[in-house]
This record gives structure tokens, sequence and C-alpha cells, in this order.
């Protein structure tokens, strides 16, 4: 006589299984709204956040996405469960961050790297804190252009990289804005008058270009490109010092950043500093580390960082420029960015 099979009741059911990498891909896809964007944010492929997704839903017994909806909305059990989601991964987050803070007191040696614009006004600070905050440890600096910063970030020569230029692949790093600011057009004392034509003044004027082996050069020079201005070259150089004390000497000029002009002593008085008198360009500094190595340290540092900016560099810059002082804007949050505002590129 065959036995009919009663279902199990719910106390019975297997209880379902979340796993952090599905609920990192649930929150992913709820955040993005669509396959791709979870991919990107994730760093995986499209496969693989589909295949998490599914295995996420045969595990809890429910649809939790609409797939016809474009963008793709959650549905009333992916609501539920986002609750409880972000809940989760937000306990996760501070436990890895604990842990890391605990690992961090056996550290023998944190490597930072700082673009060079930014060394004399911040690194000794930001060593001796790092030295304060991580007593056992040997702290090692480096300083140099934003590529060659961000370089020995990728290739794990620095833990900590305060530069210009992000990293490509920016899911694998914690990303923290330290300022941004506008580029000024340098000219030699007394040769440059605003009150002519900008395009007839500057072709009179020999420009000193920096070298466009160096990111600084290329961004300038495509930026000439775009306004449709092609004055003709005279110099080119690979330190502030040099372009400044060219522009000086030989009557000329130059497009900088305010950064520039901490390092160039006495030759400010040689020299003139006016905004743009075409479209603007600037550039955002930030610092960057690997995600989740260094717990809680790069945040600290960040405010550290942005208070000794806002004390001691706004100011210095004031008392040189101080029609254009707000060139220099102090910025940021203690959020992580995901996708950067703008890096290197133009105000409108």
């Amino acid at each position: 006589m065959a036995t009919t099979q009663t279902p199990p009741t719910a106390t019975e059911r297997p209880i379902a299984r979340l796993t952090l990498r599905g609920l990192r891909a649930f929150i992913a896809l709820e955040e993005a709204r669509s396959v791709a964007g979870a991919a990107q944010k994730l760093g995986v492929s499209k496969s693989n956040v589909s295949q998490q997704i599914t295995a996420l839903e045969q595990n809890v017994g429910a649809k939790l996405f609409d797939r016809n909806s474009r963008p793709i909305l959650l549905t009333p059990a992916g609501q539920v469960l986002s609750m409880h989601a972000h809940r989760i991964m937000a306990t996760v987050s501070a436990a890895e961050a604990n842990l890391a803070e605990f690992n961090l007191r056996s550290l023998p040696v944190l490597n930072l790297g700082i673009i060079d614009d930014l060394d004399a006004s911040i690194t000794p600070a930001v060593a001796s804190s790092l030295q304060r905050q991580l007593p056992q440890c040997f702290i090692s600096t480096f300083s140099g252009r934003s590529d060659q910063v961000t370089a020995k970030l990728l290739s794990r020569d620095v833990d900590i990289a305060i530069t210009g230029i992000m990293p490509t692949d920016m899911h694998r790093f914690s990303i923290l804005q330290l300022l941004r600011e506008q580029f000024v057009l340098i000219s030699a004392k007394g040769q440059y008058d605003r009150r002519e034509d900008w395009r007839q003044s500057l072709t009179r004027l020999p420009l000193v270009q920096y070298a466009e082996t160096m990111p600084l050069g290329r961004l300038v020079s495509g930026h000439l490109k775009r306004v449709g201005f092609h004055p003709q070259r005279r110099f080119s150089f690979e330190t502030n010092r040099s372009v400044i004390a060219t522009v000086a000497q030989n009557g000329g000029w130059t497009i900088s950043t305010p950064l520039s002009l901490l390092d160039v002593g006495s030759l400010v008085s040689e020299i003139d500093i006016s905004p743009l008198p075409f479209a603007s360009l600037s550039r955002q500094i930030y610092l960057v580390t690997r995600s989740d190595e260094l717990g809680n340290l790069p945040t600290r540092l960040a405010r550290e960082c942005r208070a000794l900016l806002h004390d001691k560099l706004l100011p210095d810059f004031a008392k040189i420029a101080p029609m254009i002082a707000g060139a220099i804007e102090v910025q940021g949050d203690e959020e992580s960015l995901g996708e950067p505002a703008d890096p290197i590129g133009f105000d409108h």
C-alpha cells in the first residue's frame, strides 16, 4: 500500500542560507538597478551577479527583484530583505574595521605616498600623526607626481596615497576627498593686462609649459586645445620652480595650480596670479587606500589632512593671491567614494 508524503511544516523546512557574498550582490543590484551596474560595483562579471541573486532567491524561497521592470526594482520580499541586508552588512563592516584596527597595532612598516605639491605642507604633520597612532610602526614616506604616487599604490609600494590620479579599478580602493583646486593663469609681473583681449595678450608672451611627460602638462595642453588656443611653445620643464622662474625671467605665462605656487618661495613677488580668462579647469586631490586593510585609519587621517589644509594651506595661498583665495577648497566627508565627481576635469 503506497504511503503519501506530507509536505514539511514551516518548522521542518530547512533554514534559508544567507551568505555575505549573496547579500553584497543583493545590495549592489538594489543600488545599481541593473546587473551590469552591480557587476561594475563589485568588480565581477554579470553572470556572477546573476548566479548570486538566483542562489539567494532559491535559498529564501521568493523572488527578490522584478527583472521585467527597467530599471530593476525590488519585489515586496526584496524590500523586507533589504532592511535586514543593510543592517547585516553594516555590522560586518564594523567588525572588519575593528579587526583591521587590532591588526594595525602589530604593523611593522607603513608606507605613505604624497603628491609633491603637498609634500612640504603636510608630510611632516601626517607622518607624525601616523607615528602617534601606531607607535610601534616605522613610517616611510615617498613624494612624487600623482602618477608616480598612484603607481606605487597599485604596486603595493605605498599603503596610503595622497594623489590627484585615481586608480582605474576603483572598487578595490577606499577613496576620500581632500581638496579641489581651480587652475590659475600665472604671468610675469605686469605683462598680462586683463583689460585686453586675452588671446592677443597671451599670444605676445612666451608660453612656459609643464612637460607633457607629466600628467599636469598633458592636462593643460589638452585644455588649451579644447578652448581653441594654440600659442607658440617656447619652454618646457618638469618642476614648479623651473616653470615659475622661467615665466618671471622671460616675461612669459603658464597655467598651473594654486598648490604649485606654495613651493616657489620668493618667486611669488615676480609674478601675477589671475583666474583663467577662458573655460575653467580644476583637479581634485584624494586620500586613497586599498579597501578593508587599514580599518578606520584612512578616515581619521583624511580628517586630519583636511584640518591641516584648512588651517595652513588656505591661509598661505590667501596671502599670495588674496583676490582668488577661493581657488582652493577643502572638501569631502567621511564616506568613501564610489564614483568620484570630476576627478580631473572641467567646471561648467
